[in-house]
């Protein structure tokens, strides 16, 4: 099976299931392969975990289906992945923060108040709330400094440089 590799604890993973299976206990395997973009290979191992630590369990239901009941340690165990979640998230946001406001200051001592973003989702809107505070212009040309964003990072690249 060539899928070995992916099979290992996914915190952003697991989560989604477990509010799938708590929002719709009749949802199917291959429901949850398809939202979450994976074999169904892989949410069936999650499921296995899942009722193997205690935190689903799953009855028959008529002919073949199977529902998903998320039990009392189910519920408390996806209240700890949200929390870990949310505080990786603002850790990231905060440090995100702070390297954007860094590099502004490179920017403005290299006497510009402009700059560009290259890339976009939630990094970027980072990028330009920084800009609004900082008030440095987010303009969309070359001559400018730019902000490169590349994953979760976020690197200045000077005009003329790289």
């Amino acid at each position: 099976m060539g899928e070995s590799m992916e099979l290992e604890s996914d915190p952003a993973r697991e989560l989604i299931l477990l509010e799938q299976i708590e929002t719709d206990p009749d949802v199917t395997q291959a429901t949850l392969a398809a939202q979450l973009g994976v074999a169904v290979g892989t949410v069936n191992w999650h499921i296995k975990r899942f009722i193997a630590k205690g935190y689903v369990k799953v009855k028959r239901a008529q002919r073949k289906k199977l529902r998903y009941i998320i039990t009392p340690e189910g519920l408390a165990f996806r209240a700890r992945l949200t929390i870990n979640y949310i505080e990786q998230s603002m850790r990231l946001y905060r440090r995100t923060r702070l390297r954007v406001r860094e590099l502004l200051g490179d920017v403005q001592k290299a006497g510009y108040d402009q700059v560009r973003i290259v890339g976009d989702g939630d990094i970027a809107d980072i990028c330009r709330l920084t800009c609004l505070e900082q008030r440095v212009t987010i303009v969309d040309a070359e001559n400018v400094p730019a902000l490169e964003i590349r994953g979760t990072k976020v690197q200045l690249r000077l005009v003329g440089a790289g």
